[in-house]
């Protein structure tokens, strides 16, 4: 009888291990002998290059509608008084600075701005 409810306890925490794992989401196949298993999907590992990607660019587009709708000379104005300021507001300075992409992209949003 002990026996008996241990193993059942034993299949119980590895069916609780089973449905963890799954919760991430399953792949469903079906083998040569027509019985079909369940296995949990790997998790994926390494850096997320698409959403660094994205952020790149969402901080590109911001820097042009910034530029498109306030304009070059008061937007370079702003910077010169991020530029006096202390080491992160300089870095910030360099990091906003009108680079040739932003300034592209300005062109293009310009028109339709205004």
């Amino acid at each position: 009888m002990v026996e008996t409810h241990a193993q059942f306890v034993k299949r119980l925490e590895m069916l609780g291990r089973k449905h963890k794992q799954m919760t991430g989401g399953y792949v469903t196949r079906v083998g040569r002998d027509g019985l079909m298993t369940v296995t949990p999907k790997r998790a994926r590992r390494g850096f997320p290059f698409k959403g660094l990607v994205l952020i790149v660019m969402g901080f590109f587009v911001f820097k042009a509608f910034t530029l498109a709708a306030v304009g070059p000379i008061t937007y370079n104005e702003r910077l010169s008084t991020l530029a006096d300021g202390g080491a992160v507001e300089r870095a910030g300075a360099v990091m906003l600075a009108i680079d040739p992409l932003t300034q592209s992209l300005a062109d293009l949003t310009g028109p339709i701005m205004r």
